[in-house]
């Protein structure tokens, strides 16, 4: 089925937009020499870069993917800042979140099937 092409397309448009969200925590974490720095470096500007493409493709892909499924493969989002700040910054990751990936991929597959 085509549409498979532009769910996967709207799949990763959610994954550049988490990394766009890691590479923003990662530029605040940082010390900054001025103010114009802290706004001004490459990490900001590659993470509202990708969060410009990820608008991009999401508009591409809400042209052949049913509405209803967007909110669904939106909430993956949460899935990849959680395992990318436990790669990226070490962060722990706790019960609750173990268990909100779990609903979320419950969810996920109960609306697929």
């Amino acid at each position: 089925m085509n549409n498979k092409i532009y769910v996967l397309l709207l799949l990763f448009s959610v994954f550049i937009s988490a990394v766009s969200q890691i590479l923003l925590k990662k530029s605040a974490l940082e010390r900054h020499t001025s103010w114009i720095r802290e706004y001004l470096n490459i990490k900001v500007i590659s993470a509202y870069f990708l969060f410009f493409c990820a608008v991009l493709i999401d508009l591409i892909a809400l042209k052949f993917v049913p509405l209803s499924f967007v909110p669904v493969i939106e909430t993956s989002s949460y899935i990849f800042v959680i395992v990318f700040s436990r790669i990226i910054f070490k962060e722990k990751i706790s019960l609750k979140q173990y268990l909100s990936i779990v609903l979320i991929l419950s969810g996920i597959l109960i609306y697929i099937i």
